[in-house]
């Protein structure tokens, strides 16, 4: 069984869509105790809550599960593949770079609803039910 580093964009979908399929099959991965986060997801998901009970939600279901760390040689391959994605007139977010890093260098499948991770090399997409 994979670990899943779920995108942003899936976790809105969580947090905002009680009935869609995307907070289905997150609440399977997370069951099933397969679900990752990394800092900038966490950031992400806290400066987008809309009041402080929302904000309190979000982290008490996001803090507890495991975390992979970004580390100066994480921020060394975001930058070559960025630069390389640029070189090929691709222009993706640095954000969305991180997390297609640390899902490389932890072997983990990322989660996401935007179709721009498909061009970053060798990332591993999550295939939902």
């Amino acid at each position: 069984m994979s670990k899943v580093i779920v995108d942003t964009s899936v976790w809105i979908q969580f947090f905002n869509s009680p009935q869609s399929k995307e907070k289905a099959e997150l609440d399977k991965l997370l069951n099933s105790n397969q679900v990752v986060v990394a800092g900038v997801i966490v950031s992400e998901l806290l400066q987008g809550s809309r009041s402080q009970k929302d904000y309190g939600d979000i982290e008490d279901k996001i803090t507890v599960l495991p975390y992979v760390e970004v580390s100066k040689d994480t921020w060394i391959e975001v930058g070559k593949t960025s630069f390389k994605l640029r070189k090929q007139g691709v222009t993706l977010p640095l954000t969305d770079i991180l997390i297609a890093t640390l899902a490389k260098e932890n072997n983990l499948e990322v989660y996401t609803l935007d179709p721009h991770f498909k061009k970053i090399p060798k990332v591993k997409l999550y295939a939902n039910a």
